[in-house]
C-alpha cells in the first residue's frame, strides 16, 4: 500500500508542476502577445522572485483565449482554476440569503 501512495504522490507532484509550467508559459505568451517580450520576462520575474502571480494568471488568460484560441470560459478555469469552487459557492449563499 505504501508504494501505491508513494506513486500517487510522485504521479500528483508531477501533474501539478505540469501545470503550473504550463500556466507560466501561457502567461508569457499571454503577456508576450498584448505588452512585449520586456514586459513578459518582467512578470516571471515578478512571479518566481516576489510570488506575485496576477500578472501572470492575467497573462495566461489572455494567452489560452487570444493566442491559443480557447473560449473565454475555459480560459478563465485555466488561468483560476480556483473560479470552479467560488463561484457555486457565492451562488449558494445568494440562494441561502434568499431563502431566510
Amino acid at each position: 500500500m505504501g508504494l501505491i501512495h508513494a506513486l500517487l504522490g510522485i504521479g500528483g507532484f508531477i501533474i501539478f508542476m505540469g501545470y503550473g509550467i504550463l500556466q507560466i508559459v501561457a502567461g508569457y505568451v499571454g503577456i508576450d502577445y498584448h505588452f512585449g517580450a520586456v514586459w513578459a520576462g518582467v512578470a516571471i520575474v515578478a512571479a518566481l522572485m516576489f510570488r506575485f502571480i496576477l500578472p501572470i494568471r492575467i497573462g495566461a488568460f489572455f494567452g489560452a483565449m487570444d493566442v491559443w484560441g480557447w473560449h473565454w470560459g475555459l480560459a478563465a478555469l485555466f488561468a483560476a482554476p480556483g473560479l470552479a469552487f467560488i463561484i457555486p459557492a457565492v451562488i449558494m449563499s445568494i440562494i441561502e440569503g434568499v431563502k431566510r
